[in-house]
């Protein structure tokens, strides 16, 4: 029998190599097909040569680039080259704390970005973590404990609650078996399993969450027991497949922030260029001096770079980092957080991110009450009690309609809540004003809605104790228990509707039970689609009194045949994970601002909509996309499909990344939430990966750029918001350096083309790009986010950062602050001496610049209307530079070290008043434009 080893099902292969439907072979026949026995399993020489054959049962990543070579590709950047020529100039000008703090911003971005390559391997190792060390196998007709990378296929696996599953495996016999698959499918209630093939036979593509004759490497055995053969081990397993993805998902290009730093860059290399080239023409063709023309081209050169943007951009993705941090959104990759602010497309998991991720009771059922559903006659009536109150919190309150229990819907409740608490093996308690539940989330929400109406467990226990059960099981889907009642006892049924209500012959009443007529079943029907319609599980109850004298015998044969027969039918229980109550705000939010919300999750189609409808998502015409429904979509056709879909249910691992590939092809920019095994690859491929901190896996937390510590939807809008604002903080930091820089270039080139003597020195220039413009820089980057950041529509992914309105406010800058400066030298040059001249151009145009930061804050808002408590440090540094520029002018060393003259406070007072000027102008400029806008 075991002689398989040369099987092609069993042969080596990658992880994407086609197999058979196993799900969809009865259990002999995958037992046939991988020449195994389901008594004796392997023999320990045929599972040996299978290990020879298909490999070891584990995950294997693919051998990428070296930490250093990822680490020498981040100086491939055009502006990083750039700032190597400055710092080598800086160090040729002798000013060696320059050109140190220079190169170390280099060096700390590219220690930075190598990191970051090694997300992937490190995703790889978490998902090596989840896999089961050891397993029992039969091998030889012995149970064993084998390790677990010794498994191969054909083995078969020995498996109970608690264990985790070591390979695929298709059952071959079970007892009560659920798996806790949300690693895998994202659904946190335990999947119900079954040896029973698929019939008709499976299609390839039916869902996981729906392959219910089979387990899988990586999850657990929630409850019950079962034998099964291993299918595929090691990178053919569904999580090897996944492993995989994860070491090819990387989004391809650089983030949005280092695209634009790369046109920037690339902007600045040719303006530098054409400037000095032009103006060292025109000085060789006036016959100036070659020294004195290479000290000019330099101080150009220097001019023209901003030294201390590097260090700008960092520190405010660190200010946002903190920022995001305070809102629950821990950053993992630093370029994220300015990513984010690009985000117009959030691809968003349901499960414990959009709802509660509890499952919760929501509506109650019962007959016997006026004020019902359907109209089937006489006592047909039902009346649907609302037991959401907040969720799991005890306070919440029963009601019909919104108003007060009447008697007897009072009654027919807590008939049906010795159900709800009676057929029920999970513990709840009330604890810091919230119920704190234990075991199956299903059972938890019931016992919470029987307490609700007035139930609870203990008080159960003590008057009705448990004699007997008959355990769920999924052939049956009902599971009934026996508990004393007065001398004699009930059965209590819980299951399926279709299941419990082919048992019931009566129909439960005000008082007593007569006869289910055809009336009932139909009104039954109504309200069970009613609460179906709306995305609730729903489950239906019912009871059988047992005189005295049946007890002792049913106790002692409390078989399914004995006890589930002749039941009374007393209601109906509806079940949701609900949506959160801060998520609708959050997805309005994101429509105000432009971006769309996407849900992608595990879950049937029918309750994924329910949500996505009640959040805003959906609109009543949208239909779900199933997994099945993608795989039958091309690549091609994709991206145009993905931009009509709200929803998508039942999908895979790699759906999950093509439909985030989709979008990216589109343009759109992609945030993806997740927090299984399953949402790994789509973390990665998407240009921000955020995974869930309480509820996710190691796996998704390294795959991603950021983490929610909180799971919530809400704090995913937020880092959003804070990311919009990293945006203008670096823009407008930027704006603010280029305009000095261009003021810098600007008056020289007049002095040169005037043939004046050169203006400034490259020490000046350099003082003035790092320590006058580049300390208020700095703080301009900690502004918070302003108001209405997130009423306007996402940046387009290529969009840059010099745009027209950004060009033309530098101008302006460059002009009036050039000047003031010329204007100041030339009266210096009249009245004083070349040194005097140089010193008065120097300090006119730092304190210009200084000034000018204030208004730098904000495109719109004049600065008498800016809030200062938000940046008062840039008060604090602004403050700082003036008395650190006025003490260079009094003291004759750092006159000295800075080539400058000394000057008095009658000097000092009048520049500080002409430097005053630019920003005068730019208020008045944006004062008037603002009002032009407000006008139109």
């Amino acid at each position: 029998m075991n002689k398989a080893h040369h099987n092609p099902q069993i042969a080596t292969g990658d992880s994407t190599s086609p197999g058979p439907a196993w799900h969809g072979l009865s259990a002999d026949d995958a037992i046939r097909t991988l020449g195994s026995d389901a008594r004796a399993g392997l023999s320990a020489a045929e599972a040996a040569a299978r290990l020879q054959s298909v490999g070891p049962n584990t995950l294997t990543a693919r051998e990428g680039r070296s930490w250093w070579a990822a680490f020498g590709s981040q100086f491939a950047a055009v502006l990083v080259w750039l700032l190597l020529v400055a710092a080598g100039v800086s160090a040729v000008l002798g000013e060696w704390v320059d050109a140190g703090a220079i190169a170390a911003i280099i060096v700390i971005n590219a220690v930075i970005g190598a990191s970051q390559e090694h997300s992937a391997e490190r995703s790889i190792a978490a998902l090596r973590g989840m896999t089961a060390p050891k397993a029992r196998v039969v091998r030889g007709g012995v149970v064993a404990v084998v390790p677990a990378a010794r498994i191969v296929p054909g083995d078969v696996l020995v498996l109970e609650a608690g264990d985790l599953v070591a390979a695929d495996a298709r059952l071959i016999e079970s007892a009560s078996l659920a798996a806790i698959e949300k690693s895998l499918t994202g659904e946190s209630e335990p999947a119900e399993k079954d040896a029973r093939a698929v019939s008709p036979p499976a299609p390839t593509d039916m869902p996981l969450a729906e392959r219910s004759g089979m387990v899988y490497s990586g999850t657990a055995i929630a409850t019950g027991t079962a034998r099964a053969v291993v299918v595929a081990t090691g990178m053919r397993t569904e999580m090897g497949r996944i492993a995989a993805l994860i070491a090819t998902a990387e989004a391809d290009g650089p983030t949005p922030l280092q695209a634009r730093l790369a046109r920037v860059g690339r902007l600045l290399v040719v303006a530098s260029l054409v400037i000095v080239a032009g103006l060292f023409g025109l000085g060789l063709i006036r016959g100036e001096p070659l020294l004195s023309l290479f000290m000019t081209a330099v101080s150009m050169a220097v001019a023209a770079v901003p030294e201390g943007l590097p260090a700008i951009v960092t520190v405010a993705l660190a200010l946002g980092v903190r920022r995001m941090a305070r809102r629950r959104a821990l950053i993992r990759h630093l370029p994220a957080v300015e990513t984010l602010g690009a985000t117009s497309v959030i691809c968003t998991d349901k499960t414990g991110t959009l709802t509660v991720g509890q499952m919760t009771a929501r509506a109650l059922v019962v007959p016997g009450a006026v004020g019902g559903v359907g109209d089937g006659g006489a006592g047909a009536s039902l009346a649907i009690l609302d037991v959401s109150g907040e969720g799991y919190a005890p306070e919440g309150s029963v009601t019909v309609a919104g108003s007060e229990l009447s008697a007897g819907a009072r009654a027919a409740s807590m008939r049906l809540a010795r159900n709800l608490a009676g057929v029920n093996n999970a513990t709840v308690m009330e604890e810091k004003g919230r119920w704190e539940a234990s075991g199956d989330p299903t059972e938890a929400a019931m016992l919470i809605a029987a307490a609700k109406v007035g139930l609870t467990r203990e008080a159960l226990d003590e008057g009705s104790p448990r004699l007997a059960e008959a355990p769920f099981d999924s052939d049956r889907k009902r599971a009934a228990v026996v508990r004393k009642a007065g001398a004699g006892a009930d059965v209590l049924v819980n299951g399926s509707p279709e299941s419990v209500l082919a048992l019931c012959t009566q129909i439960a009443e005000a008082e007593g039970s007569r006869r289910m007529t055809d009336a009932d079943r139909a009104a039954i029907d109504a309200a069970n689609a009613t609460l179906a319609s709306k995305g609730l599980r729903v489950l239906a109850c019912a009871a059988r009194g047992l005189p005295q004298s049946e007890v002792a015998a049913t106790v002692a044969d409390p078989s399914p045949a004995s006890l589930e027969r002749d039941q009374t039918f007393v209601g109906l229980v509806g079940l949701l994970d609900p949506p959160r109550a801060e998520a609708r705000e959050a997805v309005a939010k994101c429509k105000a601002a432009g971006i769309r919300v996407v849900m992608i999750t595990g879950d049937q189609p029918k309750t994924a909509l329910a949500i996505a409808r009640d959040l805003g998502i959906a609109s009543d015409s949208d239909a779900a996309l199933s997994g099945a429904e993608l795989a039958a979509i091309n690549d091609a056709a994709l991206p145009a499909r993905v931009a009509r879909t709200a929803v998508y249910a039942r999908v895979t691992a790699s759906d999950k990344l093509r439909i985030v590939r989709a979008w990216r092809e589109q343009g759109a920019v992609v945030a993806m939430t997740g927090d299984g095994v399953n949402d790994a690859p789509a973390l990665k491929g998407a240009d921000v990966g955020i995974a869930m901190g309480a509820s996710g896996t190691e796996v998704a937390r390294q795959a991603s750029d950021m983490v929610i510590t909180d799971d919530n939807f809400a704090s995913i809008v937020a880092a959003v918001e804070e990311g919009r604002g990293v945006y203008d903080n670096i823009k407008k930091s930027m704006q603010f350096l280029l305009g000095g820089n261009s003021a810098e270039l600007l008056f020289m080139a007049a002095a040169l083309l005037a043939g004046l003597p050169t203006p400034l020195l490259p020490i000046q220039i350099l003082w003035i790009n790092l320590v006058t413009d580049g300390l208020p820089a700095l703080f301009l980057a900690a502004d918070p986010a302003p108001p209405g950041v997130m009423e306007r529509s996402p940046r387009p992914r290529n969009a840059a950062f010099i745009d027209r309105a950004f060009v033309g406010t530098m101008i302006l800058t460059a002009i009036l602050t050039a000047g003031v400066a010329l204007g100041v030298y030339l009266y210096g040059l009249k009245y004083h001496d070349e040194t005097s001249a140089r010193t008065h151009a120097f300090a006119a145009l730092v304190f210009a610049e200084l000034l000018r930061s204030f208004g730098a804050r904000s495109e719109t808002v004049p600065i008498w209307r800016m809030g200062w408590r938000d940046n008062a440090m840039l008060l604090v540094v602004v403050a700082a530079s003036f008395a650190l520029q006025l003490w260079t002018h009094h003291s004759e060393t750092l006159s000295s070290l800075m080539k400058t003259s000394t000057m008095g406070w009658e000097e000092c007072i009048p520049l500080m008043a002409v430097s005053c000027i630019p920003l005068a102008v730019l208020e008045l400029v944006k004062v008037l434009r603002t009002t032009r806008k407000e006008r139109a």
